[in-house]
């Protein structure tokens, strides 16, 4: 029998939502049946609108999308103005204010605390510059993930164009939008892996091939890969290499397969990683081989052993993430910022816009480890935008702790999370960047924090990985994590192993600090932290991780326990509001 969801999308879905949204907008937040409002919430995600937690009723996040991280000009300043005039709730939050957007894994941008009733002017402000939020949540096509500077930096195979194509005939195809579940695509057409097809559900990998005597660039396919439920799976070979002019119909081909074939009815098991295992990598191929109009290949050369890209590997074999100054192929620059735990004030992101335009094209990409790119900056005028204050706080050449930083949304907004992560790791990098010493040639320590299992936060592929749990101390519940080390992608993709179970969240910077001071101490000359995880052994790895209590650090929710409408506020929440904020009577 299919989940109930499908007997919702089959009532309604897709563009229609919309209308939908746009009429309980004009009508207010009770204009919603109570006992509809899980359909409703549901169908509201493929365009872009998460309805906030309990205790947060009539507030939403949008998640917006933009292709391989793309954002033209004005559109950055476009959304940071929207999120300045919309996006603030009735408390603040300690680390970072009221109204910021958030940076995300998919290289996109999220905005929280959005009234119902704003969506409608929210829309048509974002869509006047090009911005949408349609197909950004649900059962569809996520955003589509690349390179971020394809077309600007070195590639073995063009991708940029790629990306649009696949974007504008496949995830914007309306007979492919209902999904069985949210499907993840990356194209990666440098040799750094950045955009890290060994976690999505389709992934393009640069190869090579020798036909007819001839040597053809193009990519290698893979298929299946994934992070949530404590049940990741590494993205299988099809052992399929298809030329830049094969590609967009072998993405195709597997996204109809799955949309055809996927299971509708286990939502906890039809996720595109579960498919195959379910079919066989033998088994897709040769369906693959029925769909498409070209005789297939077997894979071709790949670029693994050079991927870089969160790969535990020395920086001077190539650049972890795209944070710094580097060069285009126009001979232009381009300067990538560190954003630590992916979250900007509005005002900053409107400063940010307008110093991308001052200095470069006025356009700003994102990666994927939440980090915004201003592009197309001349040598002459580098000196000049490296010298402004906001890159005083968004720095280029951050600390080890930042640069290798991010975190979920948490239980701040999410309904799913078990802890707060945000304002936690931040406080935890400051913590740390000042109490914590490392050699001069470590320049990042990559830590993940996802709020639960269904990790967001790509925990399961950091140094060090965090999840949200929750535990027992001195009698009382407490968030709490397990921790893990040793993941990372590249040639040789691997995930954390566990090391510490349910560590209560006040004593994990101090762990943190004991691990990495360890590191610090016994590696040998030039060794990654991956590198010293893998050759100093798992015991010895849980005995010199020692959570305790630290001086200086002090946990900004400790004992919520997502027991409070808002990690950050006492007493009862105002939710749910009028458009103007103010609580709604629950009397008839």
């Amino acid at each position: 029998m299919p989940h109930k969801k499908e007997a919702w999308k089959d009532e309604m879905y897709g563009d229609e939502v919309r209308e939908k949204i746009e009429e309980f907008a004009e009508k207010g937040w009770d204009a919603i049946p109570e006992e509809e409002r899980d359909e409703w919430f549901s169908r509201f995600k493929f365009w872009g609108v998460f309805h906030h937690r309990g205790g947060q009723e009539s507030y939403f996040m949008m998640r917006l999308t933009n292709c391989g991280g793309v954002l033209e000009p004005g559109q950055l300043k476009a959304i940071g103005e929207v999120a300045r005039d919309y996006a603030k709730g009735p408390v603040e939050n300690p680390e970072f204010g009221n109204g910021w957007i958030d940076f995300t894994t998919r290289q996109s941008i999220q905005l929280h605390w959005l009234k119902l009733e704003d969506i409608p002017e929210i829309w048509e402000k974002l869509e006047a510059v090009g911005v949408s939020s349609r197909s950004a949540g649900g059962d569809t096509m996520r955003n589509i993930s690349g390179c971020p500077v394809a077309g600007k930096a070195e590639e073995y195979v063009e991708s940029r164009e790629l990306l649009d194509e696949i974007q504008a005939e496949i995830r914007g195809d309306d007979d492919l939008a209902n999904m069985p579940r949210k499907f993840n695509i990356s194209v990666t057409g440098c040799r750094q892996g950045c955009a890290q097809d060994s976690i999505n559900d389709i992934g393009l990998e640069p190869a090579h091939k020798f036909i007819d005597g001839e040597e053809v660039r193009g990519f290698n396919v893979r298929v299946g890969g994934g992070l949530g439920g404590r049940e990741p799976r590494e993205a299988r070979p099809l052992d399929l290499f298809v030329t830049r002019d094969q590609a967009k119909e072998t993405v195709r081909a597997f996204v109809e397969l799955y949309h055809e074939e996927g299971n509708r009815e286990n939502r906890s098991k039809n996720r595109a990683r579960f498919f195959v295992d379910e079919w066989g990598t033998d088994a897709i191929r040769e369906e693959l081989g029925e769909r498409l109009d070209f005789e297939l290949e077997r894979a071709g050369t790949d670029f693994r052993r050079e991927y870089t890209y969160n790969a535990g590997k020395p920086t001077e074999q190539g650049a972890h993430d795209h944070v710094g100054v580097y060069d285009q192929t126009d001979g232009k620059n381009y300067v990538g910022l560190s954003v630590p735990v992916g979250r900007m004030p509005a005002e900053d992101a409107i400063e940010l816009a307008d110093l991308a335009s001052a200095y470069g094209s006025g356009e700003i990409r994102l990666s994927r480890r939440q980090n915004p790119l201003i592009m197309d900056v001349p040598d002459g005028r580098l000196a000049h935008l490296l010298n402004e204050d906001l890159l005083e706080t968004y720095r280029p050449e951050p600390n080890p702790f930042e640069q290798g930083a991010m975190a979920c949304t948490g239980t701040e907004f999410c309904s799913l999370a078990l802890t707060e992560t945000k304002a936690r790791m931040a406080r935890m990098l400051q913590w740390l960047a000042g109490e914590v010493e490392l050699p001069d040639d470590v320049d990042r320590i990559k830590m993940h924090y996802s709020g639960c299992t269904a990790d967001c936060g790509q925990a399961m592929t950091a140094d060090i990985g965090l999840q949200g749990m929750r535990a027992r101390k001195d009698g009382e519940m407490v968030e709490a994590m397990d921790v893990g080390v040793g993941g990372g992608i590249g040639e040789d993709p691997t995930f954390i192993e566990w090391v510490r179970q349910r560590v209560p969240a006040d004593e994990v910077p101090g762990m943190i600090a004991n691990l990495v001071e360890a590191y610090a101490a016994l590696r040998e000359e030039g060794q990654t932290f991956r590198e010293w995880v893998d050759a100093t052994g798992h015991e010895t790895i849980v005995e010199l991780a020692e959570p305790e209590e630290v001086e200086g650090y002090t946990d900004p929710c400790l004992a919520d326990g997502k027991q409070s409408w808002y990690p950050f506020a006492d007493g009862e929440s105002p939710a749910p509001t009028d458009a103007e904020g103010q609580p709604l009577s629950a009397d008839d």
